[in-house]
C-alpha cells in the first residue's frame, strides 16, 4: 500500500458521495487508501480490493508470529534440530 497523500485522500462526504466512481477509480489506480470524513473528523476508509487482500494476509502472519514467540516464551516450542529431525524422519523410507 502507498503512503497517504494528506492533500489528495482525505475528502468529506459528500464529495465522495457526489463522484464516488472516480473516487474507486483513484483508489484502485494509485493503489493509496482515501480517507472519508464526516463533520470534519475521520469516518471511513475506502481502499482498493487487492490491497485489503495484502493488508489482511500480512496481520494474519504476523498474529502467527506473535502467537509462536508466545508459544516459544512459555517453553511449548521444540529446537531447530529436533524440528529438523522429525522432518527429515519422515521423508525418508
Amino acid at each position: 500500500m502507498q503512503n497517504l497523500k494528506f492533500d489528495q485522500d482525505i475528502k468529506p462526504l459528500s464529495e465522495v458521495r457526489n463522484g464516488m466512481a472516480s473516487f474507486i477509480k483513484q483508489v484502485h489506480e494509485t493503489k493509496r487508501p482515501l480517507i472519508i470524513t464526516q463533520r470534519g473528523k475521520s469516518a471511513a476508509v475506502l481502499l482498493d480490493v487487492h490491497e485489503y487482500v495484502l493488508m489482511q494476509d500480512k496481520l494474519e502472519l504476523l498474529t502467527d508470529i506473535r502467537t509462536s514467540l508466545n508459544q516459544l516464551n512459555k517453553g511449548e516450542g521444540v529446537s531447530h534440530e529436533t524440528a529438523r529431525k522429525k522432518l527429515l524422519g519422515r521423508i525418508k523410507p
